[in-house]
């Protein structure tokens, strides 16, 4: 989580949201603060076909948590639903994962989970709503399981939010055998809570 000054980060340095209620992933790491320059950068590659851009973006993700990427026995993405996809064309969070699995040389299993129903658009909603509109909307297909079993995978994905859908894809994978959960993103958008300090 982006925090203004040290002070803001509770015991463990841990945010307020993890200190309410510890997420099923074990930690979450981002490149960048989700603001206007981040958005200059992700907003075409998520929806302007700028797919060259995944190898730069993964470049910071990386440079941003070396210690997960050595940690990780395998990456996989946050899945879009197959309707998403045909309309979108591509996964940036696969894109991102198979860049981050060819730097690091690590597996990585691009079809992992799957969305089992569409999820509106979670852009303006809170965070109890995006947790209560993700809840059981991911699981781990049948062919991938014996590879997640016993292994620590890193779960990628373009921008965290709230983190309701880090939450949704970890319960799955761990549901499956996976040992741990850990997440990287492309981005994390501030707690609103702690912004709200700033004046």
């Amino acid at each position: 989580m982006p925090f203004l000054h040290a002070g803001q980060a509770g015991p463990g340095g841990l945010c307020p949201s993890c200190l309410e209620r510890r997420p099923a992933f074990t930690a979450a790491r981002a490149a960048f603060r989700y603001d206007e320059g981040a958005k200059r950068l992700l907003l075409p590659f998520k929806h302007a076909d700028r797919t060259d851009l995944a190898g730069a973006i993964a470049a910071q993700m990386a440079r941003a948590a070396p210690e997960m990427l050595a940690r990780a026995d395998l990456l996989a993405p946050v899945p879009l639903h197959w309707r998403r996809l045909v309309s979108r064309r591509y996964n940036q969070a696969a894109l991102l994962a198979g860049a981050l699995a060819r730097q690091a040389r690590k597996p990585w299993l691009p079809d992992a989970l799957r969305r089992t129903r569409p999820t509106p658009s979670l852009g303006e909603r809170g965070a109890a709503e995006r947790a209560v509109l993700v809840e059981g909307a991911f699981a781990v297909r049948q062919g991938a399981r014996p590879a997640i079993a016993g292994r620590r995978v890193l779960l990628v994905d373009d921008v965290m939010t709230s983190g309701a859908t880090a939450e949704a894809c970890a319960a799955a994978l761990l549901g499956a055998g996976a040992a741990a959960v850990e997440v990287l993103a492309a981005a994390r958008v501030p707690d609103p809570r702690l912004e709200a300090s700033r004046t």
